[in-house]
């Protein structure tokens, strides 16, 4: 299991070095975007309005957008300085609690934590003061670059983090729309629904559920691939190229010989009536001169 974080959580003065590892992985079936006509992938690129060229990576720098259009800019070592100075804290457990105390709406992300060399006894010895005092840890860390409200608690014999949102990232829920206040609910209908909760109630079995529609997408796409509906992309076209220096100089000069031609005739026919023009005002010099 690929370790993604290493650091020190401690609670008093016991140290526990431990390394980090995803506990939940993504299953989304990715779709790709082709272009109807072609059938290629849809390339999205990075470009600058205002210079109307696409960006490379060493040309973007960060920044905080503090009113419109206006910004702060922070170069790399600023937040390399702040990151570090975060990063190098450990882990400290700063509270216990009861899991039931926190509403599931705070929870964010999951993840396994294993022992570091050298901290076996000690991470024992967290898990089973957790396990039996039917408490959690509070404690704060830094993961990428953001730093995390977390909880440390016990999954089956397993020490686990549960990063957590801070409070002022769970919005009001004044603000949600058209929630109907306390009403009063028919004591017959309430009773009903009672009842119905309890012949659906049970023990929750993960095991029992499925994500149905990605199998079904999954299913959908094995049968068209057996059944050869496939496509492939187009290769993009080569531009044509000159293939050396003496190439590009006949072409060139081909295409100025094409050109040539027309330019010559406009030009003539320009001369010809010009020198038309001028033959009666050379005649009247010459009389008026005898």
């Amino acid at each position: 299991m690929h370790t993604m974080w290493k650091g020190t959580i401690s609670f008093g003065l016991v140290n526990i070095p431990v390394k980090m590892h995803a506990a939940t992985e993504n299953k989304d079936v990715k779709l790709r975007q082709l272009h109807k006509e072609c059938q290629s992938p849809i390339k999205y690129e990075r470009t600058c309005p205002v210079c109307d060229r696409e960006i490379e990576n060493d040309e973007i720098v960060k920044a905080y957008e503090y009113a419109k259009n206006k910004f702060v800019v922070l170069d790399d070592e600023d937040l390399e300085n702040l990151k570090k100075e975060q990063a190098d804290k450990a882990v400290e457990i700063v509270d216990f609690v009861k899991l039931e105390e926190i509403d599931p709406i705070y929870y964010e992300k999951s993840y396994f934590l294993s022992p570091g060399d050298g901290g076996g006894k000690a991470y024992s010895l967290l898990r089973a003061a957790l396990e039996e005092t039917g408490r959690i840890g509070i404690a704060k860390m830094m993961i990428r670059s953001k730093e995390q409200l977390a909880v440390i608690r016990i999954y089956k014999n397993t020490l686990v983090v549960e990063t957590i949102h801070f409070p002022d990232e769970v919005r009001n829920v004044q603000d949600v729309p058209n929630v109907p206040a306390e009403t009063d609910i028919p004591e017959k209908e309430l009773d009903t629904a009672k009842m119905l909760i309890d012949q659906l109630t049970t023990e929750f079995d993960p095991d029992k559920y499925h994500d149905e529609y990605r199998t079904a997408l999954l299913d959908l796409i094995e049968e068209k691939k057996n059944q050869e509906q496939v496509t492939t992309a187009k290769d993009k076209p080569a531009p044509e190229k000159a293939t050396n220096l003496m190439d590009a100089l006949q072409a060139s000069l081909n295409r100025a010989q094409q050109d040539k031609p027309e330019k010559k005739l406009q030009t003539g026919q320009n001369t010809a009536a010009k020198k038309t023009k001028a033959k009666p005002t050379t005649q009247k010099k010459k009389i008026s001169g005898k």
